[in-house]
C-alpha cells in the first residue's frame, strides 16, 4: 500500500511556543504557523494568547499587535487593511480568506492561522508569488487592439458592453481561489488556475480588446485552461464574492462556439 507523506523538512515539530497575554481580561488564543528557512529548523505551530479588550475586531488586528508586542520575527503581508489589495491572504481556520476582512468574531474558540496552502513559503505567513504573477503576465492582461485611437480620444463602450466586465475586473489576485483549487494544487506548472483565467476572460470579454482569437489560441490547451473540473472551491472562497468557474466556463463555450 503506498503511504503519502511530507518530506521530512516539511513535517510540523512539535517544539512550538506559548505567549502569554498576562492579565488579560478577554484571552483569545491564536495558533500560527511558523518557518524561518534560515534556522534550519522544521515548521512549528506558536501559539499567542491575545486580550480582545485591547484588539482590533479583525484577525489582521491581532497579527499586528502580536507582531508589536510579543514576537517582532512574526512575518506575514498587509498594505490596505481594506480588503482592496489583497496582501493579506492566508488560511484562517481552513479557508483561505484576507485577514483584514476577516473579524476575529466569527472565528470561534481558538484561530488557527497558516500560509495559504500549496505554495511554496517564503517565511511564516508569506508565500512565494513568483510563478503566480508570472502567470498572470502569461495572459498578457492589459487592452490589445490591431486599430489606432483617434488622436486625443478614448476607446468608447456603451453600458450594455461596460456591463459584462462586472464580476470580473473587481478580482485583487490575492490568490485565495487558486490555492484552494485541488486541479491548481496537482497541476500549477500548466494550468493557469482560477484567478488567472479570470483574469484572461476579462480582457476576453471587453468589447474594446481586438486580438480575441489569439488570446484564444493562448488559452486552448489541455493544461492551461481544462484542468478544471467546477469543484467550485473558488466561488466559495472570493472575498470579493466572484466567481472565477464562471468566467473559465465562458472560456470554455468561447473556444467551442468559434469551432463550430
Amino acid at each position: 500500500m503506498a503511504e503519502f507523506r511530507l518530506p521530512a523538512n516539511s513535517r510540523i515539530s512539535k517544539n512550538g511556543k506559548t505567549h502569554k497575554a498576562e492579565g488579560a481580561a478577554q484571552p483569545k488564543s491564536f495558533k500560527i504557523y511558523r518557518y524561518d528557512p534560515d534556522s534550519g529548523e522544521n515548521p512549528r505551530y506558536d501559539s499567542f494568547e491575545v486580550d480582545l479588550d485591547t484588539c482590533g475586531p479583525m484577525v489582521l488586528d491581532a497579527l499586528i499587535k502580536i507582531k508589536s508586542e510579543q514576537d517582532s520575527s512574526l512575518t506575514f503581508r498587509r498594505s490596505c487593511r481594506e480588503g482592496i489589495c489583497g496582501s493579506c491572504s492566508m488560511n484562517i481556520n481552513g479557508t483561505n480568506t484576507l485577514a483584514c476582512t476577516k473579524s476575529i468574531e466569527e472565528c470561534g474558540n481558538d484561530v488557527r492561522i497558516t500560509p495559504l496552502p500549496h505554495m511554496e513559503v517564503i517565511k511564516d505567513l508569506v508565500p512565494d508569488f513568483k510563478h503566480f504573477y508570472a502567470q498572470y503576465a502569461s495572459i498578457e492582461p492589459w487592452l490589445k487592439a490591431k486599430t489606432t485611437t483617434p488622436s486625443g480620444k478614448e476607446r468608447l463602450q456603451s453600458p450594455e458592453d461596460r456591463a459584462k466586465l462586472d464580476g470580473l475586473y473587481e478580482c485583487i489576485l490575492c490568490a485565495c481561489c487558486s490555492t484552494s483549487c485541488p486541479s491548481y494544487w496537482w497541476n500549477s506548472d500548466k494550468f493557469l488556475g482560477p484567478a488567472i483565467l479570470l483574469q484572461a476572460y476579462r480582457w476576453l470579454a471587453d468589447s474594446r480588446d481586438e486580438l480575441t482569437g489569439e488570446r484564444l489560441d493562448e488559452l486552448e490547451d489541455p493544461f492551461r485552461l481544462y484542468r478544471c473540473h467546477t469543484i467550485m472551491n473558488c466561488a466559495n472562497v472570493c472575498p470579493k464574492g466572484l466567481n472565477p468557474a464562471k468566467a473559465i466556463a465562458e472560456t470554455k463555450k468561447m473556444v467551442a462556439e468559434r469551432a463550430i
